[in-house]
């Protein structure tokens, strides 16, 4: 889904490149993630701490704002079938409480298997860390904004 934005994400991306956001929405934790500049590279900045939609809206905007976004990209979560989740309604609600928080920018893109694929990688790479929990969230965000970035390059 596209918000009526798009056409600015366009043309702004056309005229310079900009620090991009990405959002790995849940019901305790947020994972954070930040690309640079060169809208290249996604990393995992952190992990977020929320009780509730309007708490995560709130931290998120203050952490946007801190690390000097531009745009939001949203994991949307999907089932296998391609149809939306149980807990997409939630994220839509959380994303455009986010969109009018911030006012930013902000595209959904599909996070199915972004958290599986984090903890392949943390088991691959032997992460055995009491921190594995809040890793993980930043790990996913991180996943979701780097297939956005490739997806744009393309």
């Amino acid at each position: 889904m596209r918000f009526p934005e798009s056409e600015y994400f366009d043309k702004k991306r056309e005229e310079e490149t900009m620090r991009i956001i990405g959002i790995d929405f849940g019901d305790a934790r947020v994972g954070v993630a930040a690309s640079d500049e060169t809208e290249i590279l996604a990393s995992a900045v952190c992990s977020l701490n929320v009780t509730g939609v309007n708490d995560a809206v709130k931290k998120c905007a203050a952490k946007i704002a801190e690390l000097g976004g531009e745009m939001i990209i949203c994991g949307l979560p999907y089932n296998m079938n391609g149809s939306e989740s149980f807990r997409a309604e939630k994220t839509r609600v959380f994303a455009e409480k986010l969109q009018t928080a911030t006012g930013l920018p902000l595209e959904f893109i599909d996070e199915r298997l972004s958290t599986v694929e984090a903890y392949t990688y943390m088991n691959i790479t032997d992460f055995k860390s009491s921190k594995r929990r809040a890793v993980i969230d930043a790990m996913s965000a991180q996943i979701i904004l780097q297939s956005y970035l490739d997806k744009i390059k393309k």
